[in-house]
């Protein structure tokens, strides 16, 4: 757009200059603009507002009014589909550089006469008063550890008046990891806000069927910290804003230093956390101002966390498994028939028989999921090798590449019955000596040309022939006389 300014200079260089295409082209104007407006003889500002006018004919004025009546009807139709659809209703008949044409039409009819937009209402937030929290997915961000994809999510918590944040590696929108973000934040923060909103998540809030606003559990999370408790309406995620728009700010951070890192690897879930936790520390430096207005309203931490795992009293079945939250784990097999309590954490299950810590294991992520430890039944499977071949869960019982492949290989040799009964019998030296050593052992001999695969050559490339170990150390006497020596040596010398 030509301003007053470059019309008032064409108007000095057309007096000096030695022709109008010069001076225009110094005053920033293509030479037909400033012929217009030596013509006109006024400036932009001068000139009357709505001089334009059409100077071919409406494309779309016979069928307007249909337009019209789609768009009031479907708020939603963009000026493209309905472009669209009258060329296919009327081939040859409307051109593709007429799209344009239509999309001004449209836009200034939803401007002048579509219908009213929804307002969003800018919001206060006075300092301590409120804590929102959200999760969020990672995989678009490519994180790896050891090479392998690791599908997971942030527990994300702002404060929403210094937008101080903090963030908890975690694998699913259980009640576990809520708890387990939400009390990390806090007590990182060291301090409590009055209130903290979430939006409908299912272990937080429940149903419309449901007279009570929060689950049972959420509503103890609550009062255990003075909390009180706020929710999002269904389908509007905008009234959770300020935590929304951190995950994009966050995400977008992480992609960035990333980028710096040059890798997207790590070695453990632990280096990574670190990775996270530094960026967080980073993002947070210049919010210390405005966090020490929040920390002065805010209230104090109860003396301890609240246990975040939740507690289940199951039976371990004959098959030496208990079923947790919908998945089947394995256990001991001395405990068949016991009741034990099975804790519940974000990332990990708990076996507890007698007031002592019996198993740890990963938890599961989904349902009707089963992990089968074989350290657990070996010994009942090496008495009943028929098991084996129709065993439910028997693909759980090779622990890596290499016992498959030894699997497969003594059923070829051996055929069914004879193979599994060997395939047990090194699954159990694993078991009882070391999975490393036996997984080292199998791949010495899938590589040998000649080398014949069986329980006892494992067992004797594992150093497990006690016949052959050393067990005596002898150590030679100290000749006291080399002190005698070392002392004469040194009256000598003074």
């Amino acid at each position: 757009m030509v301003t007053d300014k470059q019309v008032r200079r064409l108007f000095v260089l057309v007096k000096t200059e030695g022709s109008q295409e010069t001076a225009a082209a110094k005053a920033g104007m293509d030479a037909k603009t400033a012929r217009k407006y030596r013509r006109m003889g006024h400036l932009p500002s001068e000139l009357p507002v709505g001089s334009r006018w059409r100077t071919r004919p409406d494309p779309f004025a016979k069928v307007w009014a249909e337009i019209r009546e789609l768009l009031e009807s479907n708020a939603g139709l963009e000026a493209k589909t309905v472009f669209e659809f009258l060329q296919r209703r009327a081939p040859g008949e409307f051109e593709d550089g007429q799209l344009r044409t239509l999309q001004r039409r449209v836009k200034n009819w939803r401007a002048t006469e579509g219908p009213a937009k929804e307002v969003f209402f800018a919001q206060e937030h006075p300092p301590g008063r409120l804590g929102a929290s959200d999760f969020t997915h990672m995989e678009e961000l490519g994180v790896t550890i050891q090479g392998q994809s690791f599908p997971h999510l942030i527990y994300h918590f702002v404060l929403t008046y210094s937008n101080w944040e903090a963030g908890t590696v975690c694998y699913s929108e259980s009640f576990e990891s809520l708890c387990e973000g939400l009390q990390n934040a806090v007590w990182e923060l060291g301090r409590v806000p009055q209130r903290h909103r979430t939006d409908r998540l299912s272990t937080a809030v429940n149903n419309t069927s449901d007279p009570a606003e929060f689950t049972e559990r959420y509503q103890g999370l609550l009062r255990y910290y003075g909390l009180e408790g706020e929710k999002t309406q269904a389908g509007h995620g905008n009234e959770n804003g300020d935590v929304e728009q951190r995950h994009h700010r966050f995400k977008r951070a992480v992609a960035q230093e990333l980028l710096l890192r040059g890798k997207r690897d790590f070695c453990n879930v632990e280096e990574y956390q670190e990775f996270l936790q530094m960026l967080f520390e980073r993002l947070n430096a210049g919010r210390k101002q405005r966090l020490a207005e929040e920390m002065s309203v805010m209230k104090e931490l109860p003396e301890r966390r609240m246990e975040s795992c939740k507690r289940v009293r199951v039976k371990v079945d004959s098959g030496s498994l208990i079923y947790v939250d919908r998945n089947a784990y394995s256990v001991p097999s001395r405990l068949i028939g016991e009741q034990v309590e099975a804790r519940l954490y974000m990332d990990q299950v708990e076996v507890w028989y007698g007031q002592k810590k019996v198993e740890q294991l990963s938890r599961l992520r989904g349902r009707r999921k089963h992990r089968v430890d074989y350290r657990h039944i070996i010994d009942w499977l090496v008495r009943k090798p028929g098991a084996f071949e129709h065993y439910r869960y028997r693909d759980e019982l090779f622990p890596t590449s290499r016992f498959r492949i030894v699997f497969d290989l003594l059923q070829e040799k051996l055929g069914g019955p004879k193979g599994n009964k060997e395939y047990l019998k090194i699954l159990e030296l694993a078991a009882k000596d070391s999975e490393v050593k036996v997984d080292e052992a199998l791949r010495f001999l899938l590589e040998g040309v000649d080398e014949e695969i069986s329980a006892q050559g494992v067992k004797a490339m594992v150093g497990l022939d006690h016949g052959a170990a050393v067990r005596d150390v002898e150590v030679d006497a100290v000749d006291l006389g080399l002190f005698d020596q070392l002392c004469a040596t040194r009256e000598v010398l003074q």
